[in-house]
């Protein structure tokens, strides 16, 4: 098949049309794929602030048609059309018996860009290829768990519903999941990205009544109003915390969330939020980042929490469903997440946009 090959970081994407792939096995599928998104998680491997372990198929915000199902794949046929997602719950591990699908045995695929059962079933020139984030969107093909693979319906256009898989699903999950948001609430979004926008979504459809997007670009802060930013700030030439005090009455946000993957802005979430109060780590940082909390016991005495969220704490199963209900009753925008649509052979120029801020979410047509 045809796919993307990030040899290692700092290198080019190169496109190679040589790879192989197995056959769905029992319990499986084979997606044709036609969309993939560009996450900030696939750019962490491509710029080199993510651990590669070998060479890789990048992407796992993708949409596609069933093309093959494996034995005792009853729930899905070939012509079904799919959005992918990164944690295929199992239904039986410790996690998914606690409703922690994004946390099951199956999410591990993720960190390990392997099948569950520790195979990738992708080769190039002879080697094992790995499956960015689990699952390896940017190529003609992908073997997933069935229960990776969510049916939708087949007015939806693939190119719209791509950006669900990840985006949506993590944004609009870190709110009314992992946040657990009430109507009403306050809250600042820190980086206003894919994950940003999909956040101030959550926060709009959760009903809070004040909603501040931060965000040093200003294109990025002319959109956020059209998402559900009540207001707009740039951190660098505007004062974030007074601007929190002065619209939360001077206790400071019911949440923070941290969606541009960067650890200081972690630290600096907590400080936003009130007594009480919490910080949503939504971004992925580098692993070499970390945060520091210079009084602990104050941390404490004010009983402000931090959080971490793993796609939107989503089940896949129930969430991806849920999404596309809201957005066909008009309740959440797709399409206006989408700000450049390019060919798998622009996938370098793709994720330069990703580098450089520009617009909030390329997908790329394979």
């Amino acid at each position: 098949m045809r796919g993307a090959v990030l040899e290692q970081a700092n290198q080019a994407i190169t496109i190679r049309d040589d790879i192989e792939i197995i056959e769905p096995r029992v319990g499986e599928v084979r997606v044709n794929i036609k969309y993939c998104g560009l996450c900030h998680s696939d750019l962490g491997f491509v710029d080199g602030t993510m651990p590669m372990m070998g060479p890789m198929i990048p992407g796992h915000e993708a949409s596609g048609i069933v093309e093959s199902v494996g034995a005792g794949v009853t729930h899905l046929v070939p012509g079904d059309h799919v959005v992918l997602t990164p944690a295929p719950p199992c239904g039986r591990c410790y996690y998914c018996q606690r409703n922690q699908q994004s946390l099951c045995v199956n999410a591990m695929s993720i960190m390990t860009n392997l099948l569950p059962d520790g195979v990738s079933g992708l080769e190039l020139d002879g080697a094992q290829l790995l499956r960015g984030c689990g699952i390896g969107g940017l190529a003609e093909y992908v073997v997933q768990p069935a229960t990776g693979a969510i049916k939708i319906d087949k007015d939806i256009p693939l190119e719209v519903a791509c950006v669900i898989g990840c985006a949506l699903q993590t944004g609009v999950g870190a709110v009314l999941n992992t946040a657990n948001m009430e109507a009403g609430a306050t809250c600042v979004v820190l980086g206003l990205g894919g994950i940003g926008m999909a956040t101030l979504q959550g926060a709009r459809i959760a009903g809070a009544s004040t909603i501040i997007g931060s965000d040093p670009v200003a294109e990025r802060r002319d959109l956020a109003t059209a998402f559900g930013a009540t207001r707009v700030v740039d951190p660098v030439t505007e004062d974030l915390a007074a601007i929190c005090q002065e619209l939360t009455g001077g206790i400071g946000v019911d949440y923070a969330f941290e969606a541009a993957g960067k650890a200081a802005l972690i630290e600096q979430g907590i400080g936003l939020s009130r007594m009480g109060g919490t910080t949503v780590c939504v971004g992925s940082p580098a692993l070499e980042e970390g945060i520091s909390i210079p009084n602990v016991v104050m941390f404490q005495a004010v009983e402000k929490k931090l959080c971490g969220c793993l796609l939107g704490s989503s089940n896949s199963l129930y969430e991806i469903p849920r999404l596309l209900r809201l957005w066909r009753q008009g309740l959440l925008d797709m399409e206006g997440m989408i700000t450049s649509r390019r060919t798998l052979a622009e996938v370098n120029e793709g994720f330069d946009d990703l580098a450089n801020a520009r617009g909030i979410r390329t997908v790329i047509e394979i």
